[in-house]
């Protein structure tokens, strides 16, 4: 399934957002709402499983947005309980760009103990060679998913439930992760030894018990009205039952947390909190950095619609250059509903956005976006705010020169389209044709995120391997596959 534009083809993407409730009535239809608060993490599709006694397991895969199956109540009638988890996805190991149902997630699996569903957060670097040892013992894969190594892993375990069993499973398990699981009774929650991958744990009040929510952000517990109650731990096991509560496990020997630092620039929504820090703020704060980094005389501070939005505002209240909305956003652009001609391709960008002639003409314009991928979009926006008749136009970028692709869980074109693996600054600049393009710099964008001394390259706190090259957890089938880490490299 392709891009629902072209505007989208040229950022990076968030591959997926889990959800699960437990101790609710008709748990299911809270899933649907969160997994619609996390929408902006997979658009592709979405999956929610339920369960109870009577009905045993039910799942429902459905392509598109979860607004367009999710509120049917009559498909919402198939899946009764007061357990439930849901997935929302893009495409990263598996069939990209070209999904089979049977790759949308919750997997469910029948064990000798009984059945669990699962939902996976992140991308596992090690799938392939599990997989091929998997399947020369026998195993059957019925989907492309690297999440299903899991189910098999856990299949084969001499554990005697459901959470041991994925204990040793995911002890075997390379790479990044934070799972929603459920079985008959529990919902599970585990995140990956460096925590790369989100996951919060919040609590609803429903009068005469606690109900219990997981959740890849804050702001999906806030769309169901549930509390807020802390992260799940890097390295951290969380069993959940409505009658128990919540029991905290450590299956993992503890290594230094290393969380994803993209999730504060662009992946999360800013209504959410990280860290116990405001998403919306840490973007500002950035945008501040970003103004004392990479000062300019200019006449607007400009931002690209709708992550560069907060960057812009911190960069114009520490500029004192005017802050105004010189790219209009079209909020009801969907997938292309006529065909994709080249003419039409060429449009994507203007279908998405348009400029607000009025306020860019004759100004000195500084866009402020949150990356440089490909660099096409770029482009296209610069055409548009020189068309509309800009004096100049200088970019500043809110993250680093992504120059090394993500394989924890985020969709990354291969090293050698990324435009800061292959040119300068002063070559990317002359590239996009632009009077100016600056990027935070690393130490900058840890600043931001509250790191007082910025980057410590002896023990970073966060997971920085697409601008730096610095792979917490080596990406074993790429390597395998040629290719070659910085360390390798240089």
């Amino acid at each position: 399934m392709p891009p629902a534009h072209p505007f989208d083809d040229d950022k990076l993407r968030e591959e997926c957002g889990v959800f699960g409730v437990v101790g609710a009535a008709d748990a299911a239809n809270f899933v649907a709402l969160g997994l619609h608060a996390l929408q902006h993490r997979g658009q592709e599709a979405a999956g929610i499983a339920a369960y109870t006694a009577e009905s045993g397991f039910q799942l429902a895969h459905r392509f598109g947005y979860v607004r367009d199956s999710f509120t049917n109540p009559a498909l919402m009638r198939t899946l009764p309980g007061e357990l439930s988890i849901g997935h929302v996805r893009y495409s990263t190991a598996g069939s990209k760009g070209q999904t089979a149902i049977r790759d949308v997630q919750p997997f469910f699996g029948e064990f000798s103990m009984g059945g669990a569903a699962i939902a996976h957060n992140g991308n596992i670097t090690n799938a392939a060679a599990l997989r091929r040892e998997l399947i020369d013992r026998g195993s059957i894969f019925q989907s492309s998913s690297d999440t299903e190594c899991i189910v098999h892993l856990m299949a084969r375990s001499l554990q005697r439930d459901v959470p041991e069993r994925m204990k040793d499973a995911l002890r075997r398990v390379e790479g990044a992760y934070s799972i929603v699981a459920m079985t008959r009774t529990k919902l599970i929650g585990v995140r990956d030894p460096l925590g790369v991958r989100p996951l919060v744990l919040g609590r609803l009040d429903l009068g005469d018990r606690p109900g219990w929510v997981l959740s890849s952000e804050t702001c999906a517990l806030d769309i169901i009205g549930a509390e807020f109650v802390r992260e799940v731990e890097p390295g951290e096991m969380v069993v959940i039952t409505a009658g128990e509560g919540v029991r905290s496990f450590r299956p993992f020997e503890p290594r230094e947390a290393r969380f994803c630092i993209f999730e504060h620039v662009y992946f999360s929504r800013p209504d959410s909190s990280l860290g116990g820090r405001s998403v919306y703020e840490t973007r500002a704060a950035i945008g501040v950095e970003l103004a004392r980094e990479a000062p300019v005389e200019a006449d607007l501070v400009c931002p690209v619609p709708d992550s560069g939005t907060p960057a812009a505002i911190g960069f114009a209240q520490e500029s004192g250059i005017p802050y105004g909305m010189g790219i209009i956003r079209n909020q009801y652009v969907g997938r292309t509903f006529i065909e994709p001609t080249e003419q039409i391709r060429n449009m994507g960008v203007r279908l998405k956005l348009n400029v607000n002639r009025a306020l860019i003409r004759g100004k000195r314009v500084v866009l402020v976006d949150d990356s440089v991928v490909r660099g096409t979009t770029s482009r296209k926006i610069k055409e548009m705010i020189l068309d509309a008749g800009a004096a100049e136009v200088h970019f500043r970028i809110a993250s680093p020169p992504t120059a090394w692709p993500c394989f924890y869980g985020v969709d990354t074109p291969r090293r050698e389209k990324l435009l800061a693996a292959t040119m300068s600054e002063d070559e990317m600049r002359d590239h996009l044709g632009v009077d100016s393009l600056r990027f935070i710099t690393l130490d900058g964008l840890y600043r931001a995120v509250g790191e007082a001394g910025g980057r410590d390259p002896a023990r970073p706190r966060y997971c920085d391997a697409c601008f730096s090259g610095d792979y917490p957890v080596a990406p074993s089938d790429m390597i395998e596959q040629g290719f070659r880490p910085r360390e390798a490299a240089e």
